[in-house]
């Protein structure tokens, strides 16, 4: 299950975790126009984690949830033109 909420400045994204123990903690994802943060609070140091993405990043971990084991660069292609 998850929920979504726009903001004033950011996208909120929030990941629940469902079916049979043990669940993991709520995963937070906030969109800014500037970068990607994801949170989850740590049972066992009593904090949240928190990473922060670039757009780059962000578009890269989509890209690999869908190729096969290797090493990748994704390019931008101009409008009409071909990757060269």
């Amino acid at each position: 299950m998850f929920t979504i909420e726009h903001g004033f400045d950011s996208t909120e994204i929030v990941l629940m975790d469902e079916g049979a123990p043990p669940l993991q903690e709520d995963v937070i994802i906030n969109s800014f126009a500037e970068c990607v943060t994801i949170e989850q609070f740590d049972p066992h140091s009593d904090s949240v984690q928190k990473i922060t993405l670039s757009a780059a990043q962000l578009r890269d971990l989509a890209a690999a949830l869908d190729l096969p084991e290797g090493i990748y660069q994704l390019r931008e292609v101009p409008p009409g033109g071909e990757e060269q």
